[in-house]
């Protein structure tokens, strides 16, 4: 499990990066630029190619690695485990993220997906039929348990640092936002009684729509609520406070919801939902921070926010906006090969925007 200790003295170990580059989470600090693992296909090629480019990017810098249960039918967990291992670094010094809500398929997809499930989950009582979502997602207490399980064999760690609720919007398209509210409490409460028992340090909530669409959206969650529900978790578990510690969305130039849309009620009126996280001491792990690769094409990039934007390529500079944002704690990119580790990694070498500078790319 990442400390404090071990991520101090990983910072103190690499010295070229920008001031700002290592960031605050929890006791401990992060690289300010991750490891995504959802690219790729399930075939040995990839796993091969994503084994080299972990070791590498966590003996150059990068101390985030984050993945999910069903990114490439559980092989990208199983990489990222045998990276980690492999890697000439403390295990203490890296911050180990996934995921789990999508029911996984076992190293390939399978001929016929909804038998999959019926008999490796439903026949054997892992998931009620009641609590899955297009026959394929599931927040359920018994069946999050049973995949928390999963991946620490995955991963073979004795504990997960960040245990991410997988995008719960998901479930939305059948349940009332109300009937949604209370399966994540459910939830929470037994990621509380999980991080009590030490299998966890903290959880979150992974998201791709809900925190970063209007409140008449149809997959509109509100992110104060979620907080509620996870503090209304802890006193059920009988935690001394709640490990909801991170959100996770998309957050790039061209999908910046999530600084500009103001969705989400405090004390201070409404607010988005990157200023929510930041003032409630959550950490902000923003995805697609690349758009998917299509932002580090020449010119992908508006001219007035490229030109405010350090870095010497398109990448660097999209990778840079993402880290700008107020609150942001780290920036993932998804690199399932080596190729472009080396300019990803030197993203981290200049200074972002700073606050004012981000607002005014908005005026």
């Amino acid at each position: 499990m990442a400390t404090k200790n071990g991520t101090w003295a990983y910072r103190d170990a690499f010295d070229g990066f920008a001031r700002t580059y290592f960031r605050r989470f929890g006791e401990g600090v992060v690289s300010s630029v991750g490891l995504g693992t959802y690219l790729g296909d399930p075939t040995d090629a990839v796993d091969e190619s994503y084994h080299e480019t972990i070791v590498r990017a966590l003996e150059s810098g990068i101390n985030v690695v984050d993945t999910a249960i069903n990114y490439r039918a559980q092989r990208s967990e199983r990489v990222v485990g045998r990276a980690l291992a492999d890697a000439d670094v403390d295990r203490e010094a890296v911050l180990l993220a996934t995921k789990g809500g999508f029911v996984p398929f076992d190293h390939g997809r399978p001929a016929d997906p909804a038998a999959y499930v019926r008999e490796q989950y439903v026949d054997r009582g892992i998931v009620d039929p009641d609590d899955l979502v297009r026959g394929i997602h599931c927040i359920a207490p018994g069946f999050l348990d049973d995949q928390l399980d999963r991946s620490l064999s995955n991963l073979d760690v004795d504990a997960i640092d960040l245990y991410y609720v997988h995008n719960p919007e998901t479930q939305l398209e059948e349940n009332s936002r109300e009937a949604v509210y209370d399966r994540l409490e459910e939830a929470f409460t037994l990621l509380e009684r999980r991080a009590a028992a030490g299998d966890i340090r903290h959880y979150g909530v992974a998201t791709w729509q809900c925190f970063r669409v209007p409140p008449d959206h149809d997959a509109y969650l509100s992110l104060p609520e979620v907080v509620n529900r996870a503090r209304a978790a802890s006193d059920a578990a009988g935690t001394a406070a709640t490990h909801l510690r991170a959100i996770q969305l998309p957050f790039n130039v061209h999908m910046a919801d999530a600084f500009t849309v103001e969705a989400h009620e405090s004390v201070e009126g409404r607010q988005s939902a990157l200023r929510f996280a930041h003032e409630s001491g959550l950490g902000v792990f923003t995805s697609a921070s690349l758009g998917q690769g299509e932002l580090t094409r020449e010119g992908a990039i508006p001219d007035a926010v490229d030109a405010k934007l350090a870095g010497e390529t398109p990448a660097q500079r999209a990778i840079n906006f993402a880290r700008s944002a107020p609150g942001v704690t780290c920036s993932l990119v998804g690199t399932s090969g080596p190729d472009h580790l080396e300019e990803n990694l030197a993203a981290g070498t200049f200074e972002p925007m700073g606050a004012r500078a981000f607002d005014r790319t908005f005026e």
